[in-house]
């Protein structure tokens, strides 16, 4: 919601001291509001050196829409704004992009066939999950390769079960007092769960690695499914139709970019997107940092994603 993003951020300027991080709003389930947000990103921000799709869902809740709503956020929507934020990665090289995943990918499957379809029942979601998971896998593997040469690395990283309240959002309320105790002393606390993909981000001399998946911050290897690139590429062109990436944005979107493509799959659209919400920087009483140079921007997410194992 808008006010724990406008609370994460707030929290991060006073631990910080760093007046210059703020909140922008984004649904992933709509592909026009992440397109809304690239255009209001791309025009206020002059640097982009580190992009981390670390949002994501684990169940559609009582949601029911006309199309794999787990896939839409997980996967299609972190993909669309990836290929949006291109030129200004590009333009900021070296600089990386991370995409939060889970060791559940080893349970994922894709159907290309079905690869949208509506996820109903928790079966299916927990089935969904794991393919979603696999998506965020092989989407790091194909940028690497896509962005070989760039300048611009890409890592999947695994932060490990973690407690948060996405963790319990999908428990049945009389059973959260017993889990939470429980959830405490066997799940990572999100700082813990921060790490890998911290590391992924900061690390020095990981850029061989581009398009490895990372998991307590080192390579570990990943299931033949997870490393097939045949799979990958197709995921990829399946994405961008998924997605409604017209012919000219596969590389660097232009300005015709920012209207949906009609021809794309016609239950992906969604009706007047909302606005991004941006919250202001807060004027400091004491000096801060030069940033003159490096303009520090963060897109506040409350709380790492929960993997479900």
């Amino acid at each position: 919601s808008r006010e724990r993003g406008e609370a994460a951020a707030f929290d991060l300027r006073q631990e910080s001291g760093n007046n210059e991080v703020i909140f922008m709003a984004l649904d992933l389930a709509s592909l026009a509001s992440v397109r809304a947000f690239a255009t209001a990103f791309l025009s206020s921000e002059p640097r982009l050196d580190i992009l981390i799709h670390n949002a994501g869902i684990s169940s559609c809740g009582r949601t029911r829409e006309a199309f794999n709503l787990l896939l839409r956020v997980n996967h299609i929507g972190p993909f669309l704004l990836t290929h949006l934020l291109l030129p200004c990665l590009k333009a900021c090289a070296p600089s990386r992009v991370v995409v939060v995943a889970s060791a559940a990918h080893c349970r994922g499957r894709l159907d290309f066939k079905r690869l949208d379809r509506p996820v109903v029942g928790w079966r299916q979601e927990l089935r969904a999950y794991a393919d979603t998971k696999l998506a965020n896998v092989l989407f790091a593997r194909e940028l690497a390769n896509q962005l070989e040469g760039t300048g611009i690395t890409c890592y999947a990283a695994h932060p490990g079960p973690v407690n948060s309240e996405l963790f319990l959002r999908h428990v049945p309320g009389w059973l959260r007092p017993l889990l939470r105790p429980l959830a405490w002393l066997v799940l990572r606390a999100p700082k813990g769960g921060a790490q890998t993909p911290l590391y992924c981000a900061l690390q020095e001399g990981i850029e061989p690695l581009s398009g490895r998946y990372f998991a307590n911050c080192h390579v570990e290897e990943v299931p033949p499914a997870a490393r097939d690139d045949r799979a990958a590429h197709r995921l990829w062109e399946a994405s961008k139709r998924l997605a409604g990436l017209g012919p000219g944005e596969d590389a660097e979107p232009d300005e015709d970019s920012q209207s949906e493509d009609s021809g794309a799959l016609s239950s992906l659209s969604t009706p007047h997107p909302e606005e991004p919400t941006v919250s202001q920087p807060y004027p400091s009483p004491q000096s801060s940092p030069d940033l003159s140079k490096v303009t520090h921007r963060i897109q506040a997410k409350v709380e790492p994603e929960t993997q479900l194992s």
